[in-house]
């Protein structure tokens, strides 16, 4: 009677998001440990303060909201490169309609998500109805949404002056959290509820599986696809909006490199990059290690004597990624020697 419990906990023991989580936790401990210190006046400075901890929730938002965006997409064997550069063309007409368009902020927020909805259905459209591969046709219009951005700016064109009202998005509090923690658990939810408990998310992984075995099925492929392209493309427009209220200001250069950590986050997290295979809490995982990592370093001593925190975060980054990957696949790398070893035989 015991024995299928103890599968089913070997089972829960192996499962990615599980091993993600020890990484997390372990990764945290050794921060906390190293990272902080007291000061003269015997206040505690460093990685263990509550307000570094407010500051890792502000500063990957953006980053897990464009994340959180990818996850579906990647789940049909999609990927979206251009998340980044919109989330900056976003900022700009968010920050163009307000003010030089003096619109009042709640229709210039409506506007801007709109556009990011347009932009979201621009690769789709090329995507479904051209059949394109979505590499190739997210990579053009990667450069397509930076150089209209930079073109908007003339690239030196910064949009400032908001009002406080608008800053405390970004920069305030509500109930003791971050603003913008509510709004990116809010958005979390809607996506694990739409991912994990809806016929939408079950086609999502059909399609990655395989498209023409999805058509066969009867799914309308097309219009899925169409939908989580879309959807990236108003999530990315929350993260500009929502960008622009933490720093101030709208700029062409916002979201640069985002998409990256965005796409490691969810590959991270347990996704397969080829489709079919993954879930919304391995990116929520993905993104809280790749943020408790980058921030974690900016706070130990002798990286900052080095001013080597970016650096140091980037080759981390990638090789927590290949540990995440290699562990994932370590059970059935075990149960392949098993099966092949001279004793089993």
């Amino acid at each position: 009677m015991s024995r299928p419990n103890t599968t089913a906990w070997k089972a829960l023991l192996w499962r990615h998001e599980t091993l993600l989580l020890v990484i997390l936790v372990v990764e945290w401990l050794l921060f906390y440990h190293f990272g902080t210190t007291t000061n003269r006046r015997g206040v505690v400075v460093g990685f263990g303060t509550i307000d570094r901890q407010f500051d890792i929730l502000r500063h990957s938002c953006e980053i897990g909201l464009l994340a959180l965006a990818l996850t579906p997409v990647i789940l049909t064997a999609g990927i979206d490169l251009s998340v980044g550069s919109l989330l900056g063309l976003c900022a700009i007409l968010f920050g163009k309609f307000w003010h030089d368009g003096e619109l009042g902020l709640p229709l210039a927020a409506a506007l801007t998500l709109g556009c990011g909805a347009l932009a979201g259905g621009l690769n789709a459209g090329l995507i479904t109805r051209l059949s394109l591969p979505p590499l190739i046709v997210t990579l053009g219009t990667y450069s397509l949404f930076r150089g209209l951005a930079e073109a908007i700016t003339h690239g030196s064109i910064t949009y400032t002056g908001f009002p406080e009202s608008f800053l405390l998005l970004g920069q305030g509090r509500w109930l003791g959290a971050p603003v913008q923690l509510w709004i990116f658990a809010t958005v979390a939810l809607a996506v694990w509820l739409l991912v994990h408990r809806t016929t939408h998310g079950r086609s999502f992984r059909a399609i990655g599986f395989s498209p023409a075995g999805a058509r066969h099925a009867g799914l309308p492929v097309n219009s899925r696809l169409t939908f989580v392209y879309v959807l990236a493309g108003v999530i990315a427009a929350v993260a500009a909006i929502i960008y622009t209220a933490r720093l101030g200001q709208a700029k062409a250069d916002a979201g640069s490199g985002y998409e990256l950590l965005a796409i490691t986050a969810v590959v991270l997290g347990g996704t397969d990059i080829f489709g079919g295979r993954g879930s919304v809490t391995g990116t929520l995982l993905g993104v809280a290690c790749i943020a408790v990592l980058k921030n974690g370093l900016a706070t130990l001593p002798w990286v900052i004597r080095m001013n080597a925190a970016e650096e140091m975060a980037g080759m981390l980054t990638g090789g927590l990624l290949l540990l995440a990957l290699t562990l994932r696949v370590a059970p059935r790398l075990y149960a392949r020697l098993r099966a092949t070893s001279p004793a089993s035989v």
